[in-house]
């Protein structure tokens, strides 16, 4: 290895003997005579080189960006998008890419252009999803009457203001009309639009409606590709399907900044699904979102008056009653002690 160089290219012992420095004894010429040498002051040992700088290692490498893949359902280029910490900035990033308005957006999802409910984008996403953003498409009014006190819906929402129909269930009022369909945007009730309501606003307001007594639904379904068009989507009755990939999600927050995540534990998925099953029995929807949030108000919890006090700082507005409560804190209780 060669020795150090300065900037100019010479050795440290160049620049030592430029500077005036005292040459190394190996390098001085002999002296006449012993005397002469006796009579002079000894020569101090030169000076060692500078040191050079330690070399500073690399800088610290810094979080990648988060760069996701996005294409239209029924058909479009492959986009990039990133920046985005909640859904409403998630399709104004989508939009912008694809140069259409936001609220043209119904709902996503994951690694599938189909209206594939258990690939519903809620609030997590995997690091390696590809998005596909379901567009409004043809406008439909159906008249409905109620048979029974259920309609056999099951509603959730895009978490942007749009309540769609996310299950039908077979053999049920809704089930026998057959232009109504998985993934339809349920844009007004008797000309009352719902646009902005949340799903559990939306169940309320079917729910209220009068057994015997027609009322009209107006819909917006997803824009189809081809390959989409005559299919009734039905999500199946097996339990919602996993909504990530990766070993790490983007978690998407309605406040604050969006999180990278490990995948829930197997303790958390087992509580989410006990939770999602109580919020489809007290309330009529499932949302693993909303249960997953409602897990993470839980999961530390000692007490069902820490958990209640918890809950409602994250999830006031909901105003759950105490009975849903309880039943969620045993449920949790249930999958903490082994017993489900």
């Amino acid at each position: 290895m060669q020795k150090g160089s300065g900037e100019d290219g010479k050795t440290c012992e160049q620049q030592s003997m430029q500077n005036g420095e005292a040459m190394s004894p190996q390098t001085q010429e002999p002296k006449s005579s012993a005397g002469e040498v006796e009579n002079q002051v000894t020569p101090t040992a030169p000076p060692l080189p500078p040191s050079s700088p330690p070399v500073p290692g690399p800088p610290p490498c810094p979080r990648p960006r988060l760069v996701f893949h996005t294409q239209l359902a029924h058909g479009s280029p492959t986009g990039r998008i990133h920046g985005f910490t909640n859904v409403k900035e998630l399709y104004a990033k989508i939009a912008e890419v694809f140069d259409i308005s936001p609220s043209e957006i119904l709902f996503c999802t994951l690694n599938s252009h189909k209206v594939d409910m258990q690939k519903l984008l809620g609030g997590q996403i995997g690091l390696e999803d590809f998005i596909f953003a379901h567009v409004r498409g043809e406008t439909k009014e159906v008249e409905v009457t109620k048979t029974e006190d259920a309609l056999g819906l099951t509603i959730t929402d895009n978490g942007a203001g749009y309540a769609f129909i996310k299950r039908i269930k077979e053999g049920s009022t809704i089930d026998r009309l057959k232009t109504v369909c998985v993934g339809d945007h349920i844009e007004a009730i008797n000309d009352q639009s719902i646009v902005g309501c949340r799903h559990y606003e939306v169940a309320k307001m079917l729910k209220e409606q009068q057994r015997g007594e027609p009322f009209t639904l107006r819909l917006v379904g997803p824009k189809k590709a081809f390959d989409m068009i005559g299919q009734r989507t039905r999500a199946p009755k097996s339990s919602e399907g996993k909504m990530v990939s990766g070993k790490e999600t983007l978690r998407l927050r309605s406040k604050g900044t969006a999180t990278v995540q490990e995948v829930p534990s197997e303790f958390e998925e087992k509580a989410i699904k006990k939770v999602d099953d109580l919020l489809e029995s007290y309330m009529g929807i499932r949302d693993p979102e909303l249960a997953t949030t409602i897990v993470e108000a839980g999961k530390d919890k000692t007490n069902p008056d820490d958990f209640a006090e918890a809950l409602d700082s994250v999830l006031g507005d909901f105003a759950f009653p105490d009975v849903f409560l309880f039943d969620v804190w045993g449920a949790l209780g249930d999958v903490k002690n082994g017993r489900v």
